[in-house]
């Protein structure tokens, strides 16, 4: 399994643990609440459910909505497929949710899962987000060397650019520590004191639009999407 489908497979397998939907509702979601999803087709969804349901991961219904199957003989459309989480795949999503590795910590894998920080433990939550920080702390020790080699050989332009993504990467660096300093504190996003995971909060941007790499956290967009 590619990287890339791997973290498709677990944002469907959260979307699907708060309500079953259909793929366009899927795709929907994946499209405007998961930001790092913005770029990618039914082309890619569908296998990626196909595959959920070949390991029983998911299962297909028939649509329930009475239009679908009046509308199905008169225009030579399928009633559309309703996708439900079955117990096997809470628990696959759960061991998934556990896992704290180095592909936790790479943009797309770490906007992933932060979505579904509000369903993760709070120390799986400080060890991906002390692991992201200490990865960014790398990466900007590498383009302040570089920078430092090249920097007479560039002109203003690109000197310019690579100000702005150290500084990208900077604003990332300072938002991780205010968020590993809540959690530390026992607090969620909305300051609540609590033990276990934190609740969703929806102007905080877990789940919602992520932010990119170096974005600062954006609130989370309304969801449209329910049918």
């Amino acid at each position: 399994m590619s990287r890339r489908s791997g973290i498709l497979e677990f944002a469907v397998l959260g979307l699907l643990r708060e309500s079953p939907m259909h793929g366009y509702e899927l795709r929907k979601r994946l499209n405007t609440s998961l930001g790092v999803f913005r770029a990618f087709s039914y082309g890619t969804l569908y296998p990626c459910l196909k595959t959920l349901v070949a390991n029983g991961w998911l299962i297909e219904e028939p649509g329930n909505a009475p239009e679908d199957t009046l509308a199905a003989p008169l225009t030579g459309r399928r009633a559309k497929i309703v996708y439900r989480l079955t117990a096997e795949g809470k628990e696959h999503f759960e061991q998934l949710l556990s896992q704290t590795g180095p592909d936790a910590y790479e943009d797309e894998h770490f906007a992933a899962r932060f979505a579904f920080f509000g369903q993760t433990s709070r120390d799986v939550r400080m060890r991906v987000l002390e692991g992201r920080r200490s990865r960014l702390e790398e990466r900007l020790e590498k383009m302040r060397a570089s920078l430092a080699r090249t920097r007479e050989r560039l002109d203003d332009y690109t000197l310019e650019l690579q100000r702005h993504g150290m500084e990208s990467v900077e604003r990332e660096v300072r938002w991780l520590n205010e968020l590993i300093e809540s959690e530390r504190a026992g607090r969620d996003l909305r300051g609540s004191a609590t033990g276990g995971p934190a609740q969703q909060d929806t102007t905080s941007g877990a789940p919602g639009v992520l932010p990119r790499p170096g974005d600062a956290p954006r609130p989370d967009t309304p969801d449209d999407t329910a049918s």
